[in-house]
């Protein structure tokens, strides 16, 4: 490791000029106007691969291309898959950045930029570490895919047909995916599991038209009260979901599990008051972190109906529509938790009212075996890298693509993040701490000596 380290310092300050050449290119996927740039920002990951010695393509799709890059020349040893998405968010509101969005600026250690942690930064830092091994080494100490796609922010639509197609091609023992974030500043983490979602949207209709109420109030159902009504029924006083077997398939939180989120440098009274909020709720019985990270949900995300301008308008809504997601915990199935809510609600819908159901997107959540060797690898690694023993966390979003490569190719996926949750990812300002980025680097170099210490099962 001394020469790829020597490597790594050496060549910082061009990694950060080259992670702000990526940042430039506003590869905003869900933009048809920056379809041009969101492919330079592909070439732009294409050479990067070639010019550090892998095999590597640019692979076509219906929308926007995945880049592949590989480098086998370790028999016998493991095979990771890195997996990270070159294209980012809109920049809007463009008024509310203190420097433009595609034009990396460094502030107080930090560099800002449209898709510095989420997702250019954190991807980077496992191209440059490889970079490193085969520019000092001349190989690397495992084998690896690397698959950066153009279509995360926008659904990953493509990137199953291409991982099923090519799973042969793609077998690996474990994957490594940089999208998440440690658990505070200096206070890195290995993230070991994942809440799943569905999403679905529920229209309830009764006259076909807007009535008016002094006429036909009180004679026909309101979708509106009775659509508050079909809601306010998913949760008891307990704060519990009563959807019929809703939790018939979770496993109680260890106790381990229980401990490990305790002792985390948390402060649930300073965090509500950083939102405004003057007390906690949810589930009974559990803490804020348990009912984040590892309690399942069901949210109502927006709703409408009925007349929405200034001053009174007396009258019976034709409809009302509601958005409500669920997120879900391990061994919950997607299906059958869309199917119980819908029966669940058409059960309860009064007479005079149609209801219409639509599902919508979904993934199972995930969870990583915590005593996986892959795990202990990541956790050294991360030692050496932040000085600083990661701690275990899990996170209440959602990263469908762990769920797919477990589906279709079998694996495993270590979680490292390396920013942090206060990077303002999605919203103006977003940024990456470079002394973070470094650290990355050099815990990604790491990374692949402590995997080469695993025996593959």
């Amino acid at each position: 490791m001394q020469h790829v380290e020597q490597y790594l310092t050496t060549n910082a300050s061009r990694f950060e000029e080259e992670l702000k050449t990526l940042l430039r290119i506003p590869s905003v996927s869900a933009d048809s106007r920056h379809n041009g740039d969101t492919r330079r920002a592909a070439e732009f990951v294409l050479a990067q691969m070639q010019g550090m010695g892998l095999t590597a393509e640019l692979v076509e799709t219906a929308g926007h291309p995945i880049v592949h890059g590989q480098w086998l020349g370790a028999p016998g040893a493991p095979t990771a898959l890195v997996y990270g998405h070159y294209d980012v968010q809109p920049p809007d509101p463009l008024d509310k950045w203190i420097s433009p969005a595609f034009e990396p600026t460094v502030r107080d250690g930090c560099i800002y930029a449209r898709g510095a942690t989420d997702d250019k930064g954190q991807m980077f830092t496992h191209l440059k570490s490889i970079e490193a091994w085969m520019k000092t080494v001349g190989k690397l100490p495992v084998n690896v895919h690397v698959v950066i796609e153009g279509e995360e922010e926008v659904g990953s639509d493509n990137l199953d047909k291409y991982l099923d197609d090519h799973r042969t091609q793609l077998k690996s023992d474990v994957g490594v995916i940089s999208d998440t974030s440690q658990f505070a500043p200096g206070v890195p983490a290995v993230t070991y599991g994942l809440r799943g979602i569905v999403a679905v949207e529920v229209t309830l209709r009764g006259p076909r038209q807007d009535l008016h109420s002094g006429v036909f109030g009180g004679s026909v159902a309101n979708p509106v009260n009775q659509l508050a009504r079909l809601i306010a029924l998913l949760h008891d006083d307990q704060n519990r979901i009563q959807i019929p077997g809703f939790y018939d398939d979770i496993p109680p939180l260890s106790d381990v599990e229980r401990e490990w989120f305790a002792k985390l440098p948390f402060d649930a009274a300073a965090d509500l008051q950083k939102l405004g909020i003057d007390s906690g709720w949810g589930e009974t019985g559990y803490t804020t972190l348990e009912r984040r990270w590892a309690r399942p949900t069901c949210d109502v995300n927006g709703i409408f109906g009925g007349y929405q301008g200034e001053g009174p308008k007396t009258i019976v809504p034709s409809f009302a529509t509601a958005k409500i997601t669920c997120r879900l915990v391990p061994n919950q199935d997607p299906v059958k938790i869309v199917k119980a809510l819908e029966k669940f609600l058409r059960d309860k819908c009064p007479a005079g009212i149609k209801l219409e159901f639509t599902d919508g997107h979904g993934c199972p959540a995930c969870a990583v075996d915590t005593k996986s060797p892959y795990i202990g690898a990541a956790r050294k690694a991360i030692q050496a890298a932040f000085d600083a023993e990661p701690v275990m966390i899990r996170e209440g979003g959602s990263i469908p693509v762990v769920a797919t490569l477990r589906q279709i190719l079998g694996i495993d996926t270590l979680l490292l993040g390396w920013g942090q949750n206060t990077d303002n990812l999605h919203s103006p300002n977003e940024h990456f701490r470079l002394a973070d980025f470094h650290r990355g680097i050099r815990a990604s170099a790491h990374l692949w000596q402590e995997l080469a210490q695993v025996k593959r099962a």
